[in-house]
C-alpha cells in the first residue's frame, strides 16, 4: 500500500546492470532507490539489464521495501523505458512481476499518456517524469490522473527543449519548477526535484537542494552515493525548527484555553495555517525517528 506520508527526502537513480552501485546502494540512508532501464542502459543492454532488476528486486513485498532483497526501510522503484519505446511493455512487466514499490515513467506529456502508464503498472504507484514544454503544461492534468502518486523535474530534457542556457540559480526553470510543484500539491501528490549531475560541488548540490526546498518540493533525485546525505540534511525539519514549532504550537493552545481572540508568536499573528503547518514539521520529524 503506498503510503502519502511516509518522507521520501533523497531519491537515488542506479543503473539497474550496475551490480556493484546497486550492492552498495544497500548500506545507503536514501529513501528511494529507483532502478533505472532507460538513459542509463544502451538499447543492447536493455534485456540484461531487466533481468538484473528483476534480481535485485527478489523479494520485494508489492508496493512496500525491499526486505528480503535486503533493501531494508528503502523504496525500491523500476524507471521503465518510455511508452514509445520497443521495451516498455516488457519493462512495466518485470516490475508487477517483481514486487516493485513503483514505476518511474520518463517523459510522461500528457494525462492521456499518464493513464496509459497506469493501466500497463497494474496498480502499482506511478511516478511521471515531467521532463518536456509538453509535460510542464500539462503537468496539472497527469498529477490528477488517478493512480499517479508523484512527479519528478526531468530537467536536463527539459533544458534542451527549451534551448535555455544553464546558470546556479535555475533561472531557466523557475516557471517550470513552480508549475509542478502547484500541480502536485492541487492534486494532493508527492514532488521531486530534478537532479544535480555535478557530483565534486557538494556547495552546489546544497544550494540547489534549498532552493528545491524552498519551492516546496518534498526531495530530490540523485545520481551519486555522495549525495545521499546532504539531500537528507536538508529535507529533514532541523532542531531549531522543530523547537520553534513545539513553542507555536504550545502559544496558540494558551491563547485558545484563555479565550483570546488573537494569539501572537514572536511577535506575529498566528493562524490556523501555521499551527497546521508546525504540526506537520512534527509530524514528518516523527516518522523520521528524531
Amino acid at each position: 500500500m503506498f503510503d502519502p506520508l511516509r518522507p521520501r527526502r533523497s531519491v537515488l537513480y542506479l543503473p539497474a546492470n550496475r551490480e556493484s552501485a546497486v550492492a552498495k546502494a544497500r548500506g545507503l540512508p536514501a529513501d528511494c532507490v529507483i532502478l533505472d532501464l532507460e538513459d542509463a542502459v544502451q538499447p543492447d543492454a536493455k534485456d540484461a539489464a531487466r533481468d538484473a532488476a528483476v534480481a535485485a528486486a527478489g523479494g520485494a513485498a508489492a508496493g512496500g521495501a525491499a526486505a528480503g532483497a535486503d533493501w531494508g526501510s528503502r523504496e525500491l522503484l523500476l524507471r521503465v523505458n518510455g511508452l514509445s519505446t520497443p521495451w516498455h511493455e516488457a519493462d512495466f512487466a518485470a516490475a508487477r512481476g517483481a514486487g516493485f514499490a513503483g514505476v518511474v515513467v520518463p517523459k510522461v506529456d500528457s494525462a492521456d499518456e499518464a493513464a496509459r502508464a497506469v493501466e500497463l503498472a497494474g496498480g502499482l504507484p506511478v511516478w511521471a517524469m515531467i521532463e518536456t514544454p509538453a509535460a510542464v503544461l500539462a503537468a496539472a492534468a497527469i498529477a490528477r490522473v488517478e493512480g499517479v502518486m508523484a512527479l519528478i523535474a526531468g530537467l536536463a530534457d527539459l533544458g534542451k527543449d527549451l534551448r535555455a542556457v544553464p546558470d546556479a540559480g535555475r533561472t531557466a526553470f523557475l516557471y517550470a519548477l513552480g508549475a509542478m510543484v502547484v500541480a502536485a500539491r492541487a492534486a494532493g501528490r508527492l514532488v521531486f526535484d530534478g537532479v544535480f549531475t555535478d557530483i565534486h560541488d557538494a556547495a552546489g548540490f546544497e544550494a540547489e537542494a534549498r532552493q528545491g526546498l524552498v519551492f516546496g518540493f518534498d526531495g530530490k533525485t540523485l545520481i551519486h552515493p555522495s549525495q545521499v546525505a546532504p539531500c537528507n540534511a536538508v529535507f529533514s525539519p532541523s532542531d531549531a525548527q522543530l523547537a520553534d514549532a513545539s513553542a507555536l504550537i504550545a502559544a496558540y493552545e494558551d491563547g485558545l484555553a484563555a479565550g483570546r481572540g488573537v494569539t501572537t508568536y514572536k511577535g506575529k499573528l498566528i493562524e490556523v495555517l501555521h499551527v497546521a503547518e508546525a504540526r506537520r514539521l512534527l509530524a514528518v520529524a516523527a516518522l523520521l525517528g528524531g
